[in-house]
C-alpha cells in the first residue's frame, strides 16, 4: 500500500472515523499500561523478573505492563490461549463443529464461549502470577492475605477483558484485526526503549557497532522475507464450462485459485507464543522448585546451547499450528463442491474428489513451505542475537514477524475497503 493510497484512505469520511477510532483505542490502551496494580512494590517486581528474553517478550507484547504488572499485565494471551483450546475443541466435539457450520448464529455462540473461557483463564492465570510473586510486593501486613491475592487476580482479569473488548470494538467499528492490532500495537511502543537502551549499551562499550550492524542485517531480512512469503501464492488454473441458459451463454472462461504460501499469517506465532508462556507461568509460582529450575534452565531463550529444547519445540508448535490454522481457514473438500456446482474444474482432473485430493496435495506443500519459513524466522534470530550479546533487548525475529505481518494485512483491509468505495474509480 502506497502513501498516495494512505492519503485516500483519510480523505474517505467513513474510513478516517475508522482509523481515527482505532488510533483512539490504541491511546486508551497506551493510558491502561501504565495504571499500577495496586499492593506491588515495582522495584522489587523488577528483581524478581530479571531480563531474561521469555521475560522480555512478554513485556514486549503487552507493551511494558507485563514487568511493571499494571492493569494491562497479562495483556491479551487469554484469549488467544482460549481460541486455541475453543478451535481444538471445535474438532473433537460435534456440538461445537454444528455451531461453527451454522452462520452467524454459531459464530456469535463461539464467540461468547471463547469470551466466558478468556475471563476463566485470564483469573486463574493472573492468580498464579499473583501467588508467585507474593516475595516481591509490599503491603502493610508482614504477609499479603488472601482477599489481597483476590484483589489483585481480579485487577488483572478485568485487564484482560477490558483489553478483549477493545480488539472486538477495532474489529467491529475500527479498521479491523483488533486482537492482533493490540498486539502490534503493544510491540511498537517498546520500540524507542528499545533503541534508547541499545544506544546506552553501545555508549558504555557492552556490545560494538559490529553487533548493531548485525542486528539490521536481520531486521532488514526478517521484514524483507516476511513480505516475500506472505505476497507469495502458489495459483491453480480454473476452467469453467460452457453453459447455455435460454438464449445466452455462460462461461467458458479461465480463473485461478489463489492458495497463499503462508495462509495463517502471523497467527501460529502468537499461538505458539501463548502456549509457551505457560510453563514459565507456572514455573513463576514456586521459583525455587525442581520443575522451576528445570523450566529455566532448557526451556528459555537466553540465547545459549541450553536454549535449543526451546526453539526447537518453539519451532514445532509454529509448523503444527500453520497447518491446523490453514485447515479450518481452508477447505479443499468444500472449494472441490463448489467448482463443480458452477461448472468449473481443474485441467487433467475430474471434478469432486480428485480435485479436492488434487488441492489438498498443493496446499499441504506450501503449507509446509511457510510454516517452515515462520519457524526460521522465528527461531534464528533468537538465538543469534543472543550470542552475539544483545540479551537485554528484544526486538528480533518473533517481534518483526509480528508487526510486519500484522501490518500488511492491515494495509490490505484499507486498501480493499477504500477499492470498494471507489471501485469506478479503480475501474477507470
Amino acid at each position: 500500500m502506497s502513501v498516495d493510497s494512505l492519503k485516500n484512505a483519510w480523505n474517505v469520511a467513513d474510513l478516517r472515523k475508522k482509523i481515527g477510532y482505532t488510533l483512539l483505542m490504541f491511546l486508551i490502551f497506551r493510558i491502561g499500561a501504565h495504571i499500577p496494580t495496586p499492593f506491588i512494590d515495582r522495584e522489587l517486581l523488577n528483581q524478581m523478573f530479571g531480563s531474561g528474553a521469555m521475560m522480555n517478550f512478554m513485556d514486549t507484547i503487552s507493551g511494558g505492563s507485563f514487568k511493571s504488572l499494571s492493569v494491562f499485565a497479562l495483556s491479551i494471551t487469554p484469549y488467544i490461549t482460549a481460541s486455541i483450546i475453543l478451535q481444538l475443541l471445535t474438532i473433537v466435539i460435534p456440538t461445537l463443529e454444528r455451531l461453527s457450520k451454522e452462520g452467524d448464529f454459531g459464530r456469535k455462540k463461539i464467540t461468547q464461549y471463547t469470551r466466558y473461557s478468556t475471563v476463566a483463564l485470564g483469573f486463574i492465570q493472573a492468580f498464579g502470577l499473583t501467588y508467585g510473586i507474593r516475595a516481591a510486593v509490599n503491603v502493610a501486613s508482614p504477609a499479603m492475605k488472601w482477599p489481597t491475592y483476590l484483589l489483585i487476580a481480579l485487577v488483572l482479569t478485568a485487564g484482560t477483558a477490558f483489553l478483549m473488548w477493545l480488539g472486538e470494538a477495532i474489529t467491529e467499528k475500527g479498521i479491523g484485526n483488533g486482537i492482533s492490532l493490540i498486539i502490534f500495537a503493544g510491540i511498537v511502543s517498546r520500540v524507542p526503549s528499545a533503541l534508547a537502551s541499545l544506544w546506552e549499551m553501545l555508549r558504555v562499550g557492552e556490545i560494538n557497532a559490529l553487533s548493531i550492524i548485525g542486528l539490521l542485517i536481520i531486521v532488514v531480512f526478517i521484514t524483507a522475507g516476511v513480505i516475500y512469503v506472505q505476497e507469495g501464492q502458489r495459483r491453480v488454473t480454473v476452467q469453467y464450462a460452457k453453459r447455455v441458459v435460454g438464449r445466452r451463454v455462460y462461461g467458458g472462461q479461465s480463473s485461478h485459485i489463489p492458495l497463499k504460501v503462508n495462509q495463517a499469517g502471523v497467527i501460529p506465532v502468537i499461538f505458539a507464543m501463548s502456549l509457551l508462556a505457560f510453563p514459565q507461568t507456572i514455573a513463576s509460582w514456586t521459583p525455587t522448585s525442581g520443575f522451576a529450575r528445570f523450566v529455566n534452565t532448557w526451556f528459555s531463550m537466553n540465547g545459549s546451547i541450553t536454549s535449543i529444547p526451546y526453539l526447537l519445540l518453539y519451532g514445532a508448535l509454529i509448523l503444527f499450528f500453520t497447518y491446523f490454522y490453514t485447515s479450518i481457514t481452508f477447505n479443499p473438500v468444500d472449494v472441490a463442491d463448489n467448482l463443480k456446482k458452477y461448472g468449473g474444474f481443474i485441467p487433467g482432473l475430474r471434478p469432486g474428489r480428485p480435485t479436492a485430493e488434487y488441492l489438498t496435495k498443493v496446499l499441504n506443500r506450501i503449507t509446509l513451505a511457510g510454516g517452515l519459513f515462520l519457524a526460521l524466522i522465528a527461531v534464528l534470530p533468537t538465538l543469534v542475537i543472543g550470542l552475539t550479546g544483545l540479551k537485554n533487548i528484544y526486538f528480533g525475529g518473533t517481534s518483526l514477524l509480528i508487526v510486519v505481518g500484522v501490518a500488511l494485512d492491515t494495509m490490505k483491509q484499507i486498501e480493499s475497503q477504500l477499492m470498494s468505495r471507489h471501485y469506478q474509480g479503480f475501474m477507470k
